[in-house]
């Protein structure tokens, strides 16, 4: 799992930690730049604070960041995101002693074994349970430990790691975007808009279906590509990290299946904890810790060889880590301009002026464009709901549509946009620069639009509520 320090020779675009560095400047030049402004905003009963529609107002005689902001930003991004890097630390050296123990290489083997012939079924079927999970339930960071099993699987069947990441984000993705009961963003917009909690999910769970199926073609026409012509692949100069290998397979032995039956159980219980108790990154930071400690006793590793394992898995995380700081402190200087509410009422305001159905699919790339500057998808449900909910009422879109718009465009870019710290992880683990990604992902988010544009409409002339 380690990760690169510089971007492959040949290509002379800059190193990701440079890219985003260049968009904080630019998030500095935006906040001394545009008009300042802020929408009134009332506390709930969670003790959340929602926007008022209608109140936009602008901000006389507010301060603009200094310069010093820009640097001051970028600890302070760290800071915001401790959880999550925290939990990749320990994500990496849990992963470190599994490894030690030897069970992943055999469940690898065994896994090439059954798959070896039947490529297509492992690609559309981790596809499609990825995205059950985030539609259900909301799993997202949750598939962070998957990336170096997927890595190791699709290098082993002469695909890459691009491929391996397809899989795993394009799930993730579609079921966030076509989400039929996720806690953290359908139920949130759909409370704020006032609709009935998980209502309209037959609609959203047949769009799923679509989506998954776009989802499988693209991923499986780009990895047939390469199997075929491995120069093909995106990623062709960048070698691959040594622990995605896979070993001769020898057989699994009964510790190597009590060792992933303590994962998948664990995994179980993580799902179980979020569903009844809403535990999060602090809690499933908690479990895979003790997983580590279990696992190295199971095993029969000696404690000292765990404690190396542990930190090599967790040191090959550091540039991860890194860049995860770095692209959270993109919305620290945004906030601190105080713009963002800016940005979202003169995105929001030419809708007013269009039909229903051109309306709808607006609410789709406003709802797009929103997420590179609001990359939390409750925090945008309670940012931008309150102003879309009203806005449908006044040019014929049910909320129901509204919120679903909101999905799309919220779910969908999540493995696109840069701020998105879970995806800027996940490509850093797999040693793929975000320009090589953006070739890949770019056109599956074309036929995603498309598709999502195509049940907006639909939406809209059934009069989806």
């Amino acid at each position: 799992m380690s990760t690169p320090d510089a971007a492959p020779t040949r290509s002379k675009v800059p190193h990701t930690l440079i890219l985003l560095f260049a968009m904080n400047v630019l998030a500095l030049l935006l906040a001394w730049t545009l008009p300042q402004g802020a929408f009134e905003r009332e506390t709930l009963e969670s003790g959340r604070q929602q926007v008022v529609a209608g109140t936009y107002a602008p901000l006389e005689d507010a301060g603009r960041p200094s310069l010093w902001a820009l640097f001051m930003a970028i600890p302070r991004g760290f800071e915001a995101a401790q959880d999550i890097i925290f939990f990749l630390f320990i994500i990496g050296g849990t992963f470190g002693i599994l490894r030690e123990t030897g069970a992943i290489d055999a469940l690898i083997g065994y896994t090439l074994k059954v798959f070896a012939g039947r490529p297509l079924l492992l690609i559309g079927g981790t596809i499609a349970l990825f995205a059950f999970g985030s539609s259900t339930i909301g799993m997202a960071e949750e598939y962070i430990p998957f990336v170096p099993v997927l890595l190791a699987l699709c290098i082993g069947l002469g695909f890459d790691a691009v491929t391996a990441v397809g899989i795993l984000t394009i799930g993730y993705g579609v079921g966030y975007g076509a989400a039929m009961f996720n806690p953290f963003t359908v139920l949130i917009a759909q409370n704020v808009a006032e609709l009935e909690p998980t209502s309209g999910w037959e609609f959203r769970a047949v769009l799923g279906v679509a989506m998954v199926l776009v989802g499988i073609h693209h991923v499986w026409s780009y990895a047939r590509r390469v199997q075929a012509s491995p120069e093909a692949s995106l990623v062709a100069d960048v070698e691959p990290d040594e622990s995605w290998r896979v070993k001769p397979f020898e057989g699994l032995r009964a510790t190597d299946l009590f060792a992933f039956a303590l994962v998948m159980a664990t995994v179980v219980l993580i799902v179980w904890g979020i569903q009844q108790h809403h535990w999060y990154v602090l809690e499933m930071s908690a479990i895979f810790l003790g997983l580590g400690v279990v696992l190295a006793i199971v095993a029969r590793v000696h404690w000292d060889e765990a404690a190396r394992a542990f930190c090599v898995g967790a040191a090959e995380l550091t540039t991860t880590a890194l860049l995860i700081g770095f692209a959270r402190s993109i919305l620290i200087l945004l906030e601190e301009g105080q713009v963002i509410d800016t940005i979202i009422y003169a995105v929001a305001q030419p809708l007013q002026a269009t039909g229903s159905v051109v309306a709808a699919v607006g609410m789709l790339f406003f709802q797009s464009l929103c997420n590179l500057f609001v990359p939390s998808g409750s925090g945008q449900a309670f940012v931008t709901m309150p102003i879309m909910a009203p806005l449908g009422d006044l040019v014929g879109v049910e909320r129901q549509v509204a919120v679903l718009a909101y999905q799309l465009g919220d779910g969908l870019t999540n493995i696109l946009v840069p701020t998105n710290a879970v995806l800027i992880g996940i490509l850093t683990m797999a040693k793929i620069p975000y320009e090589r990604w953006l070739r890949f992902i770019v056109p599956f988010m074309l036929k995603a639009w498309l598709v999502g544009s195509i049940a907006l409409a639909t939406a809209v002339w059934i009069g989806y509520s």
